[in-house]
Parts: C-alpha cells; structure tokens; sequence
C-alpha cells in the first residue's frame, strides 16, 4: 500500500512548475495533500477531474467549499493526492487542505475560512471495540432463559 501511495504520489504532484503553496488535509482515515499553483482554476483529484472522482453533488460541494468561497481563486489550479477512507471523508480532508492551501498563499483568507468553519479540524474517529462487548459500546444481547 505504501508503494502504491509513492506512486500516485510522484504521479500527481507537480514536476515542472513550483506550486505556489501546500497543504494538508485530515478527516478519519483519509489524508489529503493538496498542492496549489497558476492556472486556470481547474481541480485534479488523483489524476482525475473533482467530478468525476466524487460522484455525489454532497462530497463534491464539501470539497469545493473553500475554493468557491474565496475570492480570485479562479486563476489557481489544484492538484490533490488523497489516500485511505471513503469518499465521504476523502471529501472532507479534500476541504481541509484546500482551506491551508489557500490560506498559507493569502493570508487574509484566515478570518473568512475561520467564521465558516473551514480551518477546523473534525477529529471524530471511529471508536475501537472493547473485548467483553459486540462492538464500541453494543453488550451481547441478554437471554433471561
């Protein structure tokens, strides 16, 4: 798995031209690592354009939400390397690495992703088993006879 990630990882970031910022997305499993350089305000989410790589117009919305909500960003292209996790939180760690892309290239970006929410972290993970139960907090069901 590590290799496969070297590898998308190689594929996606940027060779040629220097990108302008980076950042760093996490949401439950999923990481994501989003690079920020001139362009045309196009989105490439490993290797595939942000449409077609979210299927549903919800994930596609919260990946998006700080791209649409600054200013002047149509002339950054985005390139995202994202691993681990399902598309739901793929899209969230998407939304927070875009949000420090952006942020760590303007400055006065900081206050306007901050009252939206968007520099939070949501640091909610699935709970772990414990031995004595069916699940996180789930007992056996009673049998009285």
């Amino acid at each position: 798995m590590i290799e496969k990630a070297k590898k998308t990882l190689a594929s996606v970031a940027p060779k040629n031209v220097k990108p302008l910022a980076h950042g760093v997305g996490r949401r439950k499993s999923s990481v994501a690592r989003v690079w920020l350089k001139r362009g045309k305000g196009s989105i490439v989410v490993n290797g595939k354009d942000l449409n077609t790589y979210f299927d549903t117009a919800l994930t596609k919305q919260d990946a998006t939400a700080a791209y649409r909500l600054a200013p002047n960003v149509g002339h950054y292209d985005l390139l995202v390397n994202v691993i681990g996790g399902g598309l739901v939180s793929q899209a969230g760690a998407v939304r927070l690495g875009i949000a420090r892309a952006l942020v760590a290239n303007e400055q006065e970006l900081r206050s306007v992703f901050r009252q939206h929410g968007l520099l939070t972290v949501d640091s909610r993970v699935k709970e772990r088993k414990k031995y004595g139960r069916k699940a996180a907090r789930r007992g056996f069901q009673f049998v009285k006879r």
